[in-house]
């Protein structure tokens, strides 16, 4: 191999070396990473940070699920070639103490092999109303895998109507390792029928809709402005 070509082979290697660490140190320890953690270790000391559940935005169908920190939003990216699915709130006190309810009117089921998940299906979409949707949360258990899901709806659970507000369980750190948890918080996603009356796999982007119309919020990571997530018309939370 000539010189010429063994520098520009050099070159390259080192463009991209230096191009990952950036992205790794940008997506690890900046972004919307530092405040997810710094609200972890400390809660208390970010209180204003708090959205409150049962909060409606003007003009929103949906209400805020569970309080907490908005920490993670819809299309953020912290693994490689994977975007976020939804939105994560941490509740910044233990697992099983922070309420989940339902964000909307529905019917909820629970997969027999589902440990802390539950799926809420959404006959008319509120702002679309000739599709059904369905609202997928997750991390309704602990990190041993105990769940925190209200016994209304066990293992095998099929659409068992709820109103919006009713409690659904409660926050957890089941991550599916108990030597990994994760932060106590809730995973929620906005999923796409599948035209069949099913439900499609919400870690697919492509499958899913940004919930900042059905929240009244910008919770989208591309256009979201710094701090915390608020509603777009001023309800005097801040």
């Amino acid at each position: 191999m000539k010189k010429k070509t063994k520098r520009m082979l050099a070159v390259i290697i080192f463009l991209f070396l230096l191009s990952l660490t950036v992205w790794v140190g940008y997506t690890y320890l900046g972004g919307r990473n530092g405040p997810v953690f710094a609200f972890i270790k400390d809660p208390y000391a970010h209180q204003d940070w708090i959205t409150p559940s049962g909060l409606q935005c003007p003009n929103a169908p949906f209400i805020i699920p569970s309080g907490g920190y908005i920490g993670y939003l819809y299309e953020d990216v912290f693994q490689l070639a994977r975007k976020h699915t939804g939105i994560d709130i941490f509740g910044g006190v233990g697992a099983g103490e922070m309420p989940v309810y339902a964000p909307y009117d529905g019917f909820i089921t629970r997969e027999e092999d589902w440990k802390s998940s539950l799926i809420l299906r959404i006959p008319q979409d509120p702002l679309q109303p000739d599709r059904q949707i369905w609202v997928y949360m997750t991390h309704m258990a602990d990190r041993n895998g105990n769940g925190l899901i209200d016994q209304l709806f066990p293992p095998g659970a099929k659409e068992v109507p709820v109103k919006q507000g009713q409690v659904l369980g409660f926050q957890g750190d089941y991550s599916g390792n108990p030597k990994r948890p994760v932060g106590v918080h809730l995973h929620l996603s906005i999923v796409k029928d599948d035209g069949t009356g099913h439900y499609m796999n919400e870690t697919i982007l492509a499958n899913t809709l940004d919930p900042s119309p059905y929240f009244g919020m910008d919770l989208n990571a591309k256009t979201a402005i710094s701090g915390p997530v608020r509603c777009r018309i001023s309800v005097g939370i801040d």
